[in-house]
């Protein structure tokens, strides 16, 4: 018997209590026992996102929410910016495309963070764009984005501040309100510790009245009918009535540990896993702004083919974790350390690594790596 460990930036492992509620039995979505488990989301997603907006469940994956944004708050032929520090942020550029947008894309080196001063240089070039589109932490390259200082700028220039934080919110601190987000995306299947399936959009002031003038085709992603029906707990259309059941539950417990310390849980976990990593002599991709929710690192050149490493950490020893995706592919290997993920998820993780390592032919001296981690555990 093996068993298995899930170390991917999502899905993420579920929470056992989260696996009861989802195993109870099915509720019609127009009944009163629905209505008062949905309107208690409604207001555990309000606390989540810091925000007294409402924020949106869609029965769909992140990208559908990101497709909403879209839709919902431009017109044919608008003007965005984009920032491409991955495959996520790419995506922004290929959505905008694909609705009769106007992209412009600001292109960074893989495992780079956006320099605001050079945000700042394209709003002056492009004065008349509509919204910044921007991912607060880029999963595949584990990288963070300064979301706040997007924020402000994109408020001075009048802009939109649209945030992808489908790996961020949950696991750092993005106050939607505070901080000025214009628009916030998650997804079900990251710090939620759920199973896929729904994406959570939340709209300030700002963002509903650009959603009243946009004139792009949308029926099942319409804000402003789903927010109509979800102000009073019900949904436009038949929801994910699981996943909400289950939501509630994933909620409560994130309440129950009180945010800013899932906050403080997951700065400790990256910490410890980027300190680990660098104890065995391998090189982060992101060094100076990586991210919270996942660690992305270097393979060494000693392994000729890099995708054997998660290969062999799932197929021999059950542990899953990302390799790279695209131009990545093959030279990269990301760890995740958020959702329902403690201490010793990270040794474990960094044990099998250590194995692997060896078993590829790579010199190392076991148990670095593990103690780099009990140390910065201890450590606290």
């Amino acid at each position: 018997m093996k068993k298995t460990y899930l170390l991917t930036p999502g899905p993420t492992p579920i929470p056992e209590s989260v696996m009861s509620a989802l195993n109870r039995p099915i509720l019609h979505h127009r009944t009163p026992a629905f209505q008062n488990i949905f309107e208690n989301v409604r207001q555990g997603l309000k606390s989540l996102y810091q925000t007294k907006q409402e924020v949106i469940i869609l029965t769909t994956t992140g990208t559908g929410a990101m497709e909403a944004a879209i839709t919902n708050l431009f017109s044919h032929g608008d003007t965005v910016i984009t920032i491409k520090g991955g495959k996520f942020g790419e995506r922004w550029t290929k959505l905008a495309r694909t609705f009769g947008l106007h992209p412009i894309e600001i292109q960074l080196p893989s495992g780079q963070s956006l320099d605001p001063q050079d945000l700042s240089h394209v709003i002056q070039e492009h004065p008349h764009a509509k919204a910044i589109l921007f991912q607060a932490s880029e999963t595949s390259t584990g990288v963070s984005m300064p979301t706040q200082e997007i924020c402000k700028r994109a408020q001075a220039a009048g802009m939109l501040s649209v945030c992808d934080a489908i790996t961020a919110c949950g696991v750092f601190d993005l106050p939607m309100d505070d901080w000025g987000i214009d628009v916030l995306i998650t997804g079900s299947q990251k710090a939620l510790m759920i199973p896929p399936g729904l994406a959570m959009i939340g709209l300030s002031e700002k963002a509903w009245g650009a959603q009243q003038k946009s004139n792009l085709p949308k029926f099942y992603f319409d804000l402003a009918r789903e927010r109509k029906n979800q102000i009073k707990n019900q949904t436009a259309w038949t929801p994910a009535i699981t996943l909400i059941v289950g939501l509630q539950e994933s909620l409560r417990l994130i309440q129950e540990e009180g945010l800013h310390n899932v906050f403080k849980r997951h700065e400790l976990l990256a910490r410890a896993t980027r300190h680990a990593v660098s104890a065995l002599g391998l090189e982060l991709l992101a060094k100076k702004h990586p991210s919270t929710a996942v660690t992305a690192v270097l393979v060494p050149t000693s392994i000729s083919d890099g995708k054997m490493i998660p290969k062999l950490m799932r197929d021999k020893y059950g542990v899953t974790i990302a390799g790279g995706q695209d131009e990545l592919e093959g030279k990269i290997i990301r760890l995740s350390h958020f959702g329902y993920c403690d201490r010793f998820d990270i040794l474990t993780a960094i044990s099998c690594l250590e194995l692997t390592l060896h078993e590829l032919g790579h010199s190392i001296e076991f148990g670095k790596g593990v103690g780099a981690a009990l140390k910065t555990f201890a450590e606290g």
